[in-house]
């Protein structure tokens, strides 16, 4: 969340922000007058604290010198402003909540080099890699659950029978594409990132660490008896390693990767892109998470952007990097870059990954904390993170791109380890 510091301080900085954004920028004001009600009571509150406490003393004293009459006058006294104590106390606290309610609300700035517009039109395409409209076969222009369906190795038919809409089933060599898919993201980043296998059901306040809730609540999936959530991304549990907990400046940056599946309820596609795998309830990925300074974070970010879109160039697959626009931002991030593949079977760009810079924005919700080496107190940390790689569209997009004229699927030398040493897929 914003630092309500922040809002006090600079609010016009706060409104101009979330107007690049397309936010309503009324909501500082509210976030402002409910902070000056909350100081106003807690001060009032503290005097009052202050003076039962001087009171207390007065009254020991006077027993002491054994003058019950005034101590006992006294204590009357301390018991009314007590009462009067406790009701600030009580009303302080409504308030405080009512605050952090407003401000989980509010989504982050945009950073300042961050590309102004109102939405996905309006991101800039930083470069395009490995593209030439002109080379696709017409056997390369199938759609991938023809391809798939033919193969036998995507079977959306029975899957749908038992699960419903937008769910799939891979089977034989796809399962196993599947699985090469993630075991190669995985092997290509543990030389720095630590493998962690999270929980996939997580706690209310897991979701709200990382900013999926309150706001994006109908995105999620939710077992209401246990009040766990399906998590949407392993970003959700990583963020959540070391909440409320306070790390060395020596110790950043921290670096985690997970495999998870990952569950979606697509609000609101109403049937649009949900054909094949362009969009589905539940799919593996693969995520970065890092945790660093203020300083380390540009270097945090450019490297697990490298690192995600270098397993897509080695694959071989044409793709492409998106600046975000403030105005297509997700709710937490303060900068993005998306990489999009090319499938030639359903002519489209495909997002792949996305990798944010967070500020300080998830990680104060979440409470986590570092010890600068130099200096008192703590500081907020800042995280960065990325899909190292996502499998439905690139799955897609690999049995497009490298279908062959009778059919089969040649397999790119980089998964062929993974492949059981296969070459092709038919």
């Amino acid at each position: 969340m914003l630092d309500v510091r922040l809002i006090r301080s600079d609010p016009d900085a706060v409104r101009a922000g979330l107007a690049r954004r397309g936010e309503d920028p009324a909501s500082v004001d509210e976030v402002a007058e409910v902070d000056t009600e909350v100081r106003a009571l807690s001060a009032k509150r503290d005097a009052l604290r202050a003076e039962i406490r001087v009171i207390s003393n007065q009254v020991g004293t006077l027993f002491r010198e054994q003058r019950k009459d005034e101590a006992a006058e006294l204590q009357d006294q301390s018991r009314l402003l007590g009462t009067e104590e406790k009701a600030l106390d009580v009303r302080a606290d409504q308030l405080a909540e009512q605050l952090r309610r407003l401000l989980l609300h509010i989504p982050n700035l945009p950073a300042e080099d961050c590309p102004d517009g109102d939405g996905e039109d309006d991101n800039v395409v930083v470069r395009v890699e490995q593209y030439d409209p002109t080379s696709y076969a017409e056997h390369q222009r199938v759609e991938h659950w023809e391809i798939g369906a033919e193969l036998g190795i995507l079977d959306v038919e029975r899957a749908v029978r038992m699960s419903g809409s937008m769910f799939v089933m891979y089977r034989g060599a796809g399962a196993q594409l599947v699985r090469a898919l993630c075991q190669l993201a995985l092997d290509r980043n543990a030389d720095l990132y630590e493998e962690i296998r999270p929980p996939t059901l997580v706690r209310t306040d897991t979701m709200v660490a990382t900013g999926h809730l309150p706001k994006f609540d109908e995105e999620a999936y939710r077992i209401e008896r246990d009040d766990l959530w399906a998590i949407p991304t392993a970003e959700v549990p990583l963020t959540s390693i070391n909440r409320d907990e306070i790390l060395a400046e020596a110790d950043l940056p921290v670096r985690f990767c997970a495999h998870t599946s990952c569950f979606r309820r697509e609000a609101g596609s109403a049937g649009k892109d949900t054909r094949g795998l362009l969009r589905v309830h539940e799919f593996d990925k693969v995520e970065l998470l890092a945790y660093c300074t203020p300083a380390q974070a540009p270097d945090l970010h450019a490297e697990v952007m490298a690192r995600a879109e270098g397993t897509i160039r080695d694959l071989g697959l044409a793709y492409r990097v998106l600046d975000l626009c403030a105005g297509d931002l997700g709710g937490s991030a303060a900068r993005t870059y998306d990489i999009e593949v090319y499938a030639p079977g359903v002519d489209r760009w495909l997002e792949v990954s996305s990798v944010s810079w967070f500020s300080d924005y998830q990680a104060r919700r979440a409470g986590i904390r570092y010890k600068p080496e130099s200096g008192k107190g703590t500081e907020i940390l800042h995280t960065v993170n990325g899909s190292a790689l996502a499998v439905p569209r690139v799955w897609a997009a690999l049995v497009e791109t490298y279908r062959q004229p009778d059919g089969t699927i040649e397999v790119p030398e980089l998964l062929q380890p993974y492949l059981r040493g296969a070459t092709t897929i038919g």
